[in-house]
Formats: C-alpha cells, structure tokens, sequence
C-alpha cells in the first residue's frame, strides 16, 4: 500500500441554487479532480439559522448539500480559486489528508 498527500475539500450548499451542475462540470471537466462525491443531508441550517429538513411536516425544497472532493493540494486550491471566481459559494472548507490507496489498482 502506498499514500500520497492530498488536499480534501467541502462546499456546504443548498439544493435548489442550480450551482451543483456548474460545480461538477468546472471540476470534472476543467480542473481534472480526482473523486467527486455529492451528499445530500436530511437537515441542516446555516448563518441565517433557518432549519432545513426533509420532515414530511415541513417538506423543504433546499435541504443541504455537501459536495466533498479531493486530489493534489495545488489541484484543489486551483480549483477552489476557480469554483469561487465564477459561483457565489459562501462555505468551502479544506484541510490536508492523506490517500491510502493499493497500487494494483
């Protein structure tokens, strides 16, 4: 097994802004990530301390999104300097890890 530093890297959104599309593309098609993964939450709420949720009571059209992706340091920080010129993303975190992977695979 062998590891590699990597830099990991989430946007929290919420669903319904129609920026989810226009992140995926800028990040598989221009910047090349490495692994893309889209998580939808069951609730949520951010600076306006507005509640989210996917209660059936209070069916909510903007339950929050997690778009979590990873690769090279300089390729994420490339990319997030990109996703921030070009979108009005309000909450991208990073931090360093490191990528265990097999190298059969």
């Amino acid at each position: 097994m062998s590891s590699s530093a990597i830099t990991m890297a989430r946007i929290y959104a919420m669903e319904g802004h129609d920026q989810v599309n226009q992140i995926l593309d800028i990040l598989h098609d221009e910047e090349k990530i490495f692994g893309v993964t889209i998580v939808r939450g069951i609730a949520g709420f951010g600076k306006d301390r507005k509640i989210h949720t996917s209660s059936l009571l209070a069916l909510s059209l903007e339950l929050p999104l997690i778009i979590e992706f990873y690769d090279e340091p300089v390729k994420v920080e490339k990319a997030i300097q990109t996703l921030k010129s070009r979108l009005d993303l309000k909450h991208i975190v990073s931090w360093p890890a490191t990528a265990h992977t097999d190298p059969a695979t």
